[in-house]
């Protein structure tokens, strides 16, 4: 299959398992069918302990259990375990091998770029993954997409670009995709609303979660206005139970537009399922 989109949410559980009031809970007329046609995958993987981005990520990326190779849920940042993991395995790489094509769309500021130098590995597992295949961040010629979807970074997390602008970026995303076998877009930004959970979670916080599942409603409807084929995933449970600041047990969405999802019942099928999508298996 060639053209895939992959749009890789970050700390999203399915709102099988959110509780009322959640940022689920709203109008999203393309997001909310297209989940509620898809499956519900588990993350924990049989270890105690929350699952993380770390470790969620690489199954993901690489279809393995990278959970069994650490012994715990492990992140947010991918350690020299993990690394080996992916330089070797990830869907990037593999199909570089292959000789297919596949690019992050994800916009990296300079500033990130400087954070990079020095010993420690600060990159997530999808730049991390990228970067280790020889293939560019912020690639030429390519759509770029900030991770917020046009909210800012910062408390309130007010918008500074249209939901309308997003639905045009998926539009032109669609068109980005023939001759590429996958477009990867890692959105981060709903882990870090997450974390700002609180047992009387604060209205800004509700009110921006909302905006941004909205946001990625429109990206959707962009993307396949556009004719795109599309996989959606999350890592691990956060931003639909907004009482809490830390991850949660929650189920994580799995679900596609003009593609076979199988029948994978957790995060590493899910990743294995992927890989097929992508004639990997």
């Amino acid at each position: 299959m060639t053209g895939l989109v992959w749009v890789a949410l970050d700390g999203v559980g399915h709102p099988l398992d959110a509780p009322p009031g959640s940022a689920w809970e709203q109008d999203l007329p393309t997001l909310r069918p297209l989940v509620e046609a898809g499956l519900a995958l588990e993350t924990t993987l049989g270890v105690a302990g929350l699952p993380q981005s770390g470790t969620g990520q690489a199954c993901w990326l690489t279809g393995q259990d990278a959970v069994a190779l650490m012994g715990e849920h492990f992140g947010p940042q991918p350690g020299p375990t993990l690394q080996r993991l992916l330089s070797a395995f990830s869907l990037p790489a593999q199909l570089k091998a292959a000789g297919g094509r596949a690019a992050l769309l994800n916009f990296y500021a300079p500033a990130y770029f400087g954070e990079q130098r020095g010993g420690r590995n600060r990159m997530g597992c999808f730049p991390f993954s990228f970067h280790a295949a020889g293939l560019p961040l912020n690639p030429p010629d390519l759509p770029l997409v900030r991770a917020s979807l046009g909210l800012d970074y910062a408390a309130p997390w007010a918008p500074f670009t249209s939901v309308q602008e997003q639905r045009q970026l998926g539009q032109e995303v669609a068109q980005a995709a023939h001759g590429w076998d996958v477009l990867v877009m890692d959105l981060w930004f709903s882990d870090l609303l997450g974390h700002q959970g609180s047992p009387e979670p604060r209205p800004e916080v509700q009110q921006a979660a909302s905006a941004y599942l909205r946001r990625v409603d429109a990206l959707l409807t962009g993307l396949l206005d556009g004719g795109a084929q599309v996989i959606l995933s999350s890592d691990h449970g956060n931003m639909e139970d907004l009482t809490v600041k830390s991850h949660t047990l929650a189920r994580v969405p799995f679900a596609g537009a003009g593609v076979n999802l199988g029948h994978p019942a957790n995060v590493v099928e899910g990743g294995r399922q992927l890989a097929t999508l992508l004639g990997l298996n």
